[in-house]
């Protein structure tokens, strides 16, 4: 059986509040901390637990548990010196994955260097696009572009792998288009040395999918959530 992964969201400002909506919307484990309580009791109703504590406390951090999440997603970027402590002692009490959001470049540089395994820096209507990107690793990004339509990014289903998207059928079976395919090519130089190539284009209805590809797809998110799953 598959573990459920646990989220920890770090800042809940209105990016980080958006953030913690969607995900547990989605039916994920979401831990929300902050160290103002206004914001906690705001946002304790929306989540697994909400825990009022100072992040930059490792040991605060150890007595709530927070060494057992699977992802940490730090929105506090206005907060520059809270931010990167939060990663330094988050990188230290194990937490495997950390997103922290960073307000200049040289504050992405630093959240780097200090253990952030991602480092965003995006604007809070796009708390949801991060949101679904994550609690689906499947999915590489999400552009909504009307109230229920959105490109996404999908990588390739293992049902998919050397078929047709006229075997598929995409846009009967699950209502949507597949616009472009990305797909890594690895050549070789003139000294023999390997070269990944990545390139985009449009499939043709008798192209087999490859491991590996990267389709991007058109569709309502409901219709796309159907392909996460497959």
């Amino acid at each position: 059986m598959v573990k459920e992964k646990l989220f920890a969201v770090f800042g809940l400002g209105t990016f980080g509040q958006e953030i913690c909506k969607f995900l547990t919307g989605k039916g994920a484990k979401v831990i929300a901390v902050d160290i103002d309580r206004k914001s906690v009791d705001r946002i304790r109703d929306s989540v697994t637990q909400a825990v009022l504590l100072d992040s930059t406390d490792e040991e605060a951090l150890r007595n709530a548990g927070l060494q057992d999440a699977d992802i940490a997603i730090i929105a506090m970027g206005d907060n520059m010196e809270g931010s990167i402590l939060t990663t330094i002692l988050l990188k230290n009490i194990g937490v495997p994955y950390i997103i922290a959001r960073a307000m200049t470049d040289v504050h992405a540089q630093v959240l780097k260097e200090v253990g952030a395994t991602e480092v965003i820096n995006i604007e809070v209507d796009q708390g949801q696009r991060l949101a679904s990107r994550i609690i689906s690793p499947d999915v590489v990004d999400v552009i909504p572009i009307s109230e229920d339509q959105a490109l996404a990014e999908l990588r390739i289903p293992e049902s998919f792998i050397g078929k047709s998207l006229s075997k598929l059928d995409l846009r009967k079976k699950y209502n949507v288009n597949i616009i472009t395919v990305r797909r890594t090519r690895t050549d070789i130089d003139d000294m023999g040395n390997p070269i990944r190539k990545e390139f985009v284009f449009t499939p043709k209805p008798d192209e087999d999918l490859k491991v590996d590809d990267i389709l991007v797809i058109l569709g309502a998110e409901k219709d796309i959530d159907k392909l996460k799953e497959l």
